[in-house]
């Protein structure tokens, strides 16, 4: 592929030698996609815990944005963020009522949050 003189071309390499260039290609490529499952297979056995790991960020991610384009879509709905409000508002007034009024009833509160710090965190919640 040489040119000597500027008006003339270059001369093309034999159709043989071409073929087995693409020829060579191939076999490397079936070859590769022949091992690709073994290769797969040593890789996620290899680093199992970090894809898991970072599989379930992902997820987390994906849920938390999914979850804020529904609220969002259904802020967007006339008087549908009022209700909300208001159920909002009915619920803190019944948990006002039924755990914070009276002595006993935050008494009841604060074991069952013990329990279910001792169940979060594990060991006795009674030392803190």
């Amino acid at each position: 592929m040489r040119v000597d003189a500027p008006g003339e071309l270059a001369a093309l390499p034999p159709a043989t030698q071409s073929t087995e260039k693409w020829q060579q290609i191939g076999e490397q490529i079936s070859a590769f996609f022949a091992e690709l499952p073994e290769y797969l297979g040593e890789f996620f056995s290899e680093y199992r815990r970090p894809l898991t790991t970072l599989g379930l960020i992902l997820a987390g991610i994906i849920t938390v944005k999914v979850t804020l384009a529904v609220l969002d879509a259904l802020n967007d709905i006339p008087l549908l963020a009022p209700t909300f409000e208001l159920v909002g508002i009915g619920y803190s007034a019944w948990f006002v009522y039924r755990y914070l009024l009276r002595a006993s009833n935050r008494q009841e509160l604060s074991e069952e949050f013990k329990a279910l710090k001792s169940q979060v965190v594990g060991g006795d919640s009674n030392n803190s």
